[in-house]
């Protein structure tokens, strides 16, 4: 029979007790600092700063055309974060990205984390360690530098 200590008091709410701290602790990263997940305003910021480059070289190159900012957008995502680990917003946020245990992403990775963020909606869905589907796809993470 279920009773008031299988669901909890109203003082005490439900038991808690396997639920994560904060963002990253299932992955075994820390809560701050180096290495730690990359919160939503880094991110953010890091996103309007690569779409800001591709609209000024779109603007340059191909006058303004928006399919061409968003190739370029995927072209900038593919190289840097295929090659370096990180696109040049990443870089001005102090953010890059990681495969789950420490090592590069790898030109695969890049490139679908480019085609699933140009399709914008699995960039914007994530799980409780602020991973969305590009880097669920991947078996990446964007962690603090």
């Amino acid at each position: 029979m279920v009773d008031r200590n299988d669901i909890g008091s109203w003082l005490t709410g439900p038991d808690t007790s396997g639920i994560s701290k904060y963002p990253g602790e299932r992955l075994g990263l820390p809560e701050s600092g180096p290495g730690s997940i990359a919160r939503a305003g880094r991110r953010i910021i890091a996103i309007v700063v690569d779409w800001g480059l591709a609209l000024l070289i779109s603007n340059f190159a191909f006058a303004g055309d928006s399919w061409a900012t968003l190739a370029v957008f995927a072209v900038e995502q593919m190289l840097l974060v295929g090659t370096l680990g990180y696109s040049i917003g990443h870089r001005v946020v102090g953010i890059h990205v990681v495969r789950i245990g420490g090592g590069p992403a790898g030109p695969l990775a890049g490139l679908v984390r480019a085609v699933l963020l140009c399709l914008v909606i699995p960039a914007v869905i994530f799980d409780p360690d602020h991973r969305g589907l590009p880097d669920k796809a991947m078996n990446t993470v964007l962690v603090r530098h």
